[in-house]
């Protein structure tokens, strides 16, 4: 047993190492070409979702809207979708005990998270080159709201459809009590809780925010998925943080780099899939409650100018307002790194006290 779970930590070492690595030397050829080809807001967002002015916003952003690439998140999908690909093709010329253990390609742990992640990357770079080119009705270019929102339902839809009908999957687990059987109230749950967990996509606004903060909330679910014996999940999860470590290198401030729609919407979506693969979706809000806070920011907001008629914040997400407030980017940035590191941990303790208590 000893050499076996030695056996596949370096094995989840040694991915994460190869996913850094490749990663790290794809990254100054992609910032070359971004800007090369000027990858980036022709113009400053001036207008919110809705229409309505964003003074405070465009006064703190504008200028790098207009000056720094986004769709930096073809690192993060692009060095693990070649990962996959190479390691599928080098384990058909290896003897089957040896692909067996160098594989992490498998139809109950990977496929799904893979392709979810690739769907959903491919559908936000399609935002990102509309806003770069400045076409599509969104304000400032980019698809509108409402057609984001009803692709990542299929995608949800699609990840539901499996779930349930191919993997048999009809319970949940509630924390401290123990499985339930909610039959076919799976595939709702399953697909609000991919909505909620794109919409926490804000995160990505200043520089380091974005990857700061995801990095201990993959973590966590990286020792959740260990601890439930989904090895390959686990590998699949060190490729996402090995490629999240190059992206962080370049997006601290000054940032090279933003992720784009091709990253945070890929990302997010993924983790909504992982948190139900390791039956843990009622963990999610706690080790991504920074990702809740911030996107509940942006719901609170919405939801007074319509009833209210005025803002709780100056600027939403609540990192925006931090900022008009006067909080340093750098300071808010690691602040938010803490809490996430420290939220992440405090989901991790209720995970393994659930089991034991």
């Amino acid at each position: 047993m000893y050499f076996t779970h030695a056996f596949l930590i370096v094995k989840n070492l040694s991915f994460f190492i190869i996913s850094f690595a490749i990663s790290l030397s794809f990254a100054p050829i992609l910032i070359r070409f971004l800007y090369k080809y000027k990858c980036w807001k022709k113009k400053p967002r001036d207008k919110g979702w809705s229409g309505e002015a964003t003074p405070v916003f465009t006064g703190l952003h504008g200028q790098k809207e207009i000056n720094t690439p986004r769709m930096g998140g073809i690192l993060i999908w692009g060095t693990i979708l070649l990962i996959a690909a190479g390691t599928a093709l080098v384990s058909k010329f290896l003897s089957p005990e040896t692909a067996m253990k160098i594989n992490f390609l498998s139809r109950s742990q990977t496929w799904l998270p893979l392709f979810t992640l690739i769907s959903a990357s491919i559908l936000g770079l399609v935002d990102d080159l509309l806003v770069i080119r400045g076409k599509g009705r969104y304000v400032g270019g980019g698809l509108r709201f409402k057609i984001r929102l009803a692709l990542i339902f299929l995608i949800g839809l699609i990840g539901a459809w499996w779930f349930y009908y191919k993997l048999g999957w009809s319970t949940i687990y509630i924390p401290f009590y123990g499985n339930i059987e909610i039959n076919g109230l799976y595939l709702l749950l399953f697909i609000l809780v991919v909505l909620a967990t794109y919409s926490g996509g804000v995160v990505d606004g200043l520089d380091g925010l974005s990857a700061g903060v995801l990095l201990p909330i993959f973590s966590s679910f990286a020792v959740i998925a260990y601890s439930k014996n989904l090895y390959d999940l686990t590998v699949f999860i060190s490729l996402i943080l090995g490629a999240l470590f190059t992206y962080l290198w370049f997006n601290i401030h000054p940032a090279k780099f933003y992720m784009g729609e091709t990253g945070i919407m890929g990302l997010t979506v993924t983790l909504a899939v992982i948190a139900f693969l390791t039956n843990a979706a009622l963990f999610l809000p706690i080790i991504a409650f920074v990702l809740v806070v911030e996107s509940g920011s942006v719901i609170l907001q919405i939801l007074s100018k319509k009833i209210r008629g005025k803002k709780i914040f100056l600027s939403a997400p609540i990192h925006h307002h931090l900022e008009a407030i006067g909080w340093p980017e750098t300071q808010i940035t690691m602040r938010f790194w803490i809490i996430s590191a420290a939220a992440s941990g405090l989901g991790l303790v209720l995970f393994f006290l659930s089991k034991f208590l």
